[in-house]
């Protein structure tokens, strides 16, 4: 009797009437309507050059240690408009920004004490929401990683020290070029002033025949 127990009660499991549970069809309106928030990071202004997983540190001065930033995400973001370049990571779990600069010309990148998976770096950093000189290393999972890394960070670098050296080559070719009209301008302005100068002295002096009359009257009268 006892073996039978679970068959009877399957079947009347199966005659049962649908149980609360169960999708009947029916639609229930929110009691509170939710409005959809738009969601910006500030990066939507910007193209994703290298986008890669590593931990970060920054070095205590005060401890003379380093320590841990976070984990996540490392990327170089390139701005459409003004084309600069910034460095951004965002900690995997939080999103919360661990570094945030721009990359500079004079910037430079390194190997870590020999460990080819890491690199460091100065910059002054805005990830605390005011700039601070920081100095900064960086793990990744590969050397590979790492590399590619150093090598688009230096890429960038230089390729920012090759704009700035030709806007001022640019600059001072325009400088030269301002000098030369200027100067021109005064050479011009020299010369109409001389032949002003030149035109007024003619002006003043008699003409000879009038000079002539004028001598023959005073001799006539003195006669």
């Amino acid at each position: 009797m006892a073996s039978s127990e679970p068959e009877k009660e399957h079947r009347e499991d199966e005659e049962a009437p649908a149980g609360e549970d169960e999708d009947t069809g029916a639609q229930v309106a929110p009691i509170v309507k939710l409005e959809e928030v738009a969601v910006t990071t500030g990066e939507e202004d910007e193209d994703v050059i290298l986008d890669l997983k590593a931990k970060l540190y920054r070095f205590d001065k005060d401890g003379n240690q380093w320590k841990e930033r976070g984990a996540g995400s490392v990327k170089f973001l390139k701005h459409r408009e003004s084309k600069k370049v910034r460095l951004v990571m965002r900690q995997s779990k939080t999103l919360k920004i661990c570094a945030n600069h721009s990359i500079l010309p004079t910037m430079t990148v390194q190997e870590h004490a020999g460990n080819e998976k890491s690199c460091v770096w100065h910059a002054r950093d805005f990830a605390d929401g005011e700039l601070k000189d920081e100095l900064f290393c960086i793990r990744f999972g590969s050397i590979e990683n790492c590399k590619s890394f150093m090598e688009i960070f230096q890429e960038i670098a230089e390729s920012l020290q090759t704009k700035e050296e030709n806007k001022d080559a640019t600059a001072a070719a325009g400088l030269l070029e301002k000098l030369a009209v200027e100067e021109k301008k005064t050479e011009d302005k020299a010369g109409e002033d001389k032949a002003a100068a030149s035109k007024a002295d003619e002006e003043k002096r008699p003409e000879p025949e009038k000079a002539d009359a004028g001598k023959d009257t005073e001799a006539g009268t003195s006669a």
